[in-house]
């Protein structure tokens, strides 16, 4: 791939997701085309495809990925179909931006690890947008500076205004908590060694049989403490913030900075809807990014190994909710390809 050519990519599922990473390469990212669209819903592939110029529509990934114009892929379909999806990627050798989780276990996300091992060099970024929004990347210069000293804890609050019909307690680890889990690894740079997850008496907004809300604490590497309220039906809004505490200092991102009016002896601001209008900015660097980084032939970004180690976690996560007790995370011999840079 050259830095003159304009990357062709595939987008592989057309939900929610899917539709509006196709919408953003087509309107809003420079340097790439989105050249096919892949559904199962074949109809729906359709329409995503007519709405983009020289977009051509696909039921079946393998032959997307084969066809002329596609360079790259970008993997927007459920979680279960990702690792399918992913080899085929490795087989053709093409870059891939994988929407979070990179598989939905620890043991597919293993097998795809070790896949692209054997490649010999990185294919995969994964999707965890969290690390392009502009806050969280000032935090994290921020600590990485050693202004503060050592992180000795982070304090983390995720809410969600409500949830769909079928949301799981499960979910709200392997869907939610997963972001605060590569948060933490990514701002601390250590592993989540252990989980435990406490449950307060539930909200009369959860839905019937859901423990809404969740206290998750999570202990890394590095004697650092993090704690996260997940909150998935809060009724007012989305709400993300991350507070870290320092020997010398703590700094906060996630409060709405936005418009604030002080009126009628009331003052407050706008709380956003939903992940997709929050965190808006960070989708579209985040892509933009990925595709630069294709075009100099270079793969950046979350790694397969940031996927594998975010999976291990939720998994012990999981757990933990199941048994109430502390859960360690077991992660296997991290191998050379993801070395972290600088060491």
């Amino acid at each position: 791939m050259t830095r003159d050519r304009t990357l062709g990519v595939a987008v592989i599922g057309t939900g929610r997701m899917g539709s509006d990473h196709a919408r953003r390469i087509d309107e809003v990212v420079s340097g790439a085309r989105v050249a096919a669209v892949v559904d199962i819903d074949a109809d729906r592939a359709a329409a995503v495809a007519a709405r983009i110029d020289g977009c051509t529509s696909w039921t079946d990934p393998a032959a997307a990925m084969a066809a002329d114009g596609v360079d790259a892929v970008l993997i927007a379909s459920p979680g279960p179909a990702h690792e399918a999806a992913l080899l085929e990627a490795f087989a053709h050798d093409l870059p891939v931006l994988c929407e979070k989780p990179l598989t939905p276990d620890a043991a597919s996300a293993l097998r795809v690890l070790e896949a692209e091992t054997q490649l010999g060099h990185r294919r995969v970024q994964v999707g965890f947008m969290r690390r392009y929004d502009e806050e969280y990347a000032q935090l994290k210069s921020l600590l990485a500076r050693g202004d503060l000293g050592r992180t000795l804890m982070l304090h983390c609050v995720h809410r969600n205004a409500s949830t769909p019909p079928g949301f799981t307690g499960q979910m709200m680890i392997n869907d939610s908590v997963v972001h605060e889990i590569d948060v933490t690894r990514w701002l601390l740079e250590q592993e989540v060694t252990a989980v435990t997850v406490l449950r307060p008496a539930p909200s009369s907004a959860a839905p019937e049989g859901l423990s809404d809300p969740q206290l998750v604490l999570l202990e890394t590497s590095g004697g650092a403490v993090v704690d996260v309220e997940i909150f998935v039906n809060c009724g007012f809004g989305y709400q993300v913030r991350c507070e870290a505490v320092g020997e010398r200092g703590t700094a906060r991102v996630g409060d709405a900075h936005g418009l604030c009016v002080d009126a009628g002896g009331r003052w407050g601001g706008p709380i956003a809807a939903d992940f997709v209008e929050r965190f808006r900015d960070a989708y579209d660097r985040q892509v933009q990014a990925w595709v630069d980084a294709t075009r100099r032939g270079e793969v950046t970004g979350p790694s397969a190994w940031d996927g594998y180690a975010a999976a291990a976690a939720c998994e012990a996560g999981v757990r933990a909710q199941a048994t109430g007790a502390r859960t360690p995370v077991t992660l296997a011999e991290r191998p050379a390809l993801y070395a972290p840079e600088g060491r």
